[in-house]
């Protein structure tokens, strides 16, 4: 029952804010004879730190990324014997995301770890306006992971079908206000390569992210995802510990910039959902960038300004 319960707070969270203004906004409204617009740009990119954000491409926009995690910072493998990490590469990846509608947004990635290939889908259901009918945003997202690499013993994966992981997550947002969003992520991963058999084989995770803009192109990020006392047992052989990263984000036209420190080792969500080793408390924080770089691929027609693009 705990379990269930802590699952369903962001779903309680979006029933409280609706229950307390959607009356009211409705029937102001309808007097008025105005309807509120939507709000734009709840965060500058698709990620916040590890985390997916609700934002999708924008139409035909095509978003090239580039990450890198580095090593431990302190601890047993880190110091000044790796540069502080720096020497060490724990895991990066390059990916594509393209915006089919405006909504929607389909994404291919590979990532070291693993050799994963993952294969994604956005799709925003919901959107935040001004007037608070609709006071959230709701993205739903679904992510395949393929395991590319020859596997390390002969019983690894004694079926094909092993090597395939399965994420979904809805994602709840809302702006604040002008420098504040918050946002929260219930998610699946459904996988069969386990390495205990206590460890699940469905993990839940109940993840929260948000966003500070501090100037007008720096914005503090940050982002915790809980997993473990929700399916999966605190006294596994290996320990694994929560994902959490906080970051510094760079607007630069076309470009965003991140730098983030994280104790993750891994970039996908296949990988640091379930395979997070590291902690903040005893060196394995490590550092971090993203670099991403939005292309449009057709000149839209639309003259509209509210039409364009508002992510970058």
């Amino acid at each position: 029952m705990k379990k269930i319960s802590l699952f369903l707070i962001p779903f309680l969270f979006v029933l409280t804010i609706t229950k307390a203004q959607k009356a009211d906004s409705l029937l102001n409204a309808l007097d008025s004879g105005s309807m509120g617009t939507k709000v734009d740009a709840v965060f500058k990119s698709t990620r916040v730190v590890l985390s997916h954000s609700t934002e999708t491409q924008k139409k035909h926009d095509l978003d090239l990324r580039i990450r890198h995690h580095f090593g431990d910072i302190g601890g047993k493998f880190g110091n000044a014997h790796t540069l502080y990490g720096l020497d060490v590469a724990s895991d990066l990846f390059i990916g594509l995301d393209y915006g089919v509608t405006d909504d929607f947004t389909v994404a291919v990635g590979r990532s070291k770890q693993d050799e994963l290939f993952n294969f994604s889908g956005k799709y925003k259901l919901l959107k935040q306006r001004t007037d608070n009918i609709m006071p959230v945003n709701l993205t739903l997202m679904a992510q395949m992971g393929w395991i590319a690499r020859e596997p390390f013993s002969e019983s690894e994966f004694s079926s094909y079908a092993d090597r395939f992981s399965y994420f979904l997550q809805a994602i709840i947002s809302r702006k604040i206000s002008s420098r504040l969003s918050l946002q929260a992520m219930p998610g699946l991963l459904m996988r069969k390569n386990v390495a205990d058999s206590r460890d699940p084989e469905q993990l839940f995770s109940l993840g929260f992210a948000g966003r500070m803009k501090l100037t007008k192109r720096l914005s503090f990020v940050a982002d915790y995802t809980l997993v473990n006392g929700l399916s999966r047992p605190k006294d596994l052989a290996q320990a694994y510990y929560n994902p959490l990263g906080v970051g510094l984000e760079i607007e630069t036209g076309g470009h965003i910039f991140s730098l983030n420190f994280m104790n993750s080792e891994y970039i996908v969500e296949n990988n640091f959902i379930p395979g997070t080793k590291k902690s903040w408390e005893d060196g394995g924080v490590r550092f971090g960038f993203t670099i991403s770089r939005n292309f449009t691929l057709f000149k839209s027609k639309n003259k509209d300004p509210d039409k364009t693009s508002k992510i970058y």
